[in-house]
């Protein structure tokens, strides 16, 4: 266990980095919060309440519904992403994992596979 001392004697542990971590996450959004707060309108008019789209006016309806076949599309590059940032680390260490991981990789596979083909069975991969 590594204890690393302050100039003004904190001790910190194992997961004192951790909590440093955690509060600058938290210190950085309310810092961005604060002056959006002081600096929203406080009497807002009418052109401040209409739909802005780089300069020009919008014309007719401004609510757009999206196809929920564009979030299927995301949501499957985002699995196969996934499966990608595991599949390097094992790859790169596959002479020294041994039989077990060859064969925890290829269950890790099958699994996105059967995901796969729900997923094309579903239609989710069609241009419509």
């Amino acid at each position: 266990m590594q204890v690393i001392i302050f100039r003004k004697g904190i001790f910190m542990g194992d997961f004192g980095g951790l909590g440093i971590f955690f509060a600058i996450a938290l210190i950085f959004p309310v810092m961005a919060l604060i002056p959006a707060f002081l600096l929203q309108p406080r009497q807002p008019t009418k052109e401040k309440g209409i739909p802005y789209e780089c300069g020009v006016d919008t014309v007719g309806k401004t609510y757009v519904q999206y196809r929920i076949g564009y979030f299927l599309y995301a949501l499957i590059f985002v699995v196969f992403d996934i499966e990608t940032v595991f599949l390097y680390p094992w790859a790169v260490r596959f002479g020294q994992l041994g039989l077990f991981a060859l064969l925890e990789m290829f269950v890790f596979v099958g699994i996105l596979a059967m995901g796969l083909w729900y997923a094309w069975k579903k239609g989710a991969l069609s241009w419509k």
